[in-house]
């Protein structure tokens, strides 16, 4: 047994770190979600009054092809309410979204060791920037030339009167699948980091990863050449893109893993 000094006071024993039991995980969980909920209200109160000016941006690129005298038109009688009410909602669900990550990611983060919360944050961050860079890609690439050719090949004499509730759903559609094609660098980075693959791996597939991307396009998008390769040919590049930063990413966590020393958990 060891002694103590004369005239030295023992050491204060060090309180360990306690974990959180099932119940106070849940807890933390719904404080979470309330807040995530309560942010999207706030959002959709300050939206909506101007859903009708917003409905209008939003339908501008295909209004602005419509012949002279033509305009969209309500085949629904709830349609002039219930859609600026949907697109306001939706618009303070897309507003929210940096706040919901930086939620999930208070909720994670305590369980996640030092090396991982340095990656874990910029990957948020920047999966957050990559899904507005492809609905803004969207509404000012992709919309016009993708209306542009549905408008201009139509049987001479047909009217153009598109309903507002269906274009809504379409270009929500459209806002989606491009928003989630431009998180392709953030999947490839998660896969290679992972240890799934390898860059080399993926660089090798890259001729399968070209036909998949014009697959997907063809799926998510009209049916038409154009809306198809607008789609394929950026997630191709995003694809390039992941593989680059994935070598990157790499890197340090190797020499963290030959040093013996990748960080420790957090509470």
């Amino acid at each position: 047994m060891s002694s103590i000094p004369t005239g030295q006071t023992p050491p204060e024993p060090t309180a360990a770190p306690q974990e959180m039991t099932l119940i106070e995980h849940l807890l933390e969980l719904r404080n979470r979600l309330l807040k995530i909920v309560l942010a999207v209200v706030i959002c959709f109160a300050a939206i909506y009054p101007f859903a009708n000016d917003l409905y209008l941006l939003l339908s501008d690129p295909l209004r602005q092809l419509l012949p002279v005298g033509q305009t969209m038109i309500a085949t629904d009688i709830t349609s002039p309410f219930f859609a600026p009410l949907k697109l306001a909602l939706v618009l303070a669900v897309f507003a929210a979204i940096p706040f919901i990550l930086y939620q999930i990611w208070s909720f994670i983060a305590p369980g996640l060791y030092a090396h991982e919360k340095r990656l874990a944050f910029p990957l948020l961050a920047s999966s957050v920037v990559l899904f507005y860079l492809g609905a803004a890609f969207a509404y000012f690439v992709v919309f016009p030339l993708v209306f542009g050719f549905f408008t201009s090949i139509g049987p001479e004499g047909i009217v153009e009167l598109p309903d507002i509730s269906s274009y809504l759903n379409f270009v929500l559609k459209m806002f989606f699948a491009f928003g989630v094609a431009f998180e392709i660098p953030i999947a490839t980075i998660l896969m290679i980091l992972s240890g799934m693959t390898t860059p080399a791996d993926l660089a090798a597939k890259r001729p399968y990863i070209v036909v998949v991307c014009f697959i997907v396009g063809m799926l998510l998008t009209p049916p038409d050449v154009i809306s198809q390769t607008l789609l394929a040919l950026p997630m191709w590049l995003l694809f390039e893109v992941g593989i680059l930063f994935g070598r990157l990413a790499q890197r340090p966590a190797q020499t963290d893993d030959e040093s013996g020393h990748p960080g420790s958990r957090t509470e």
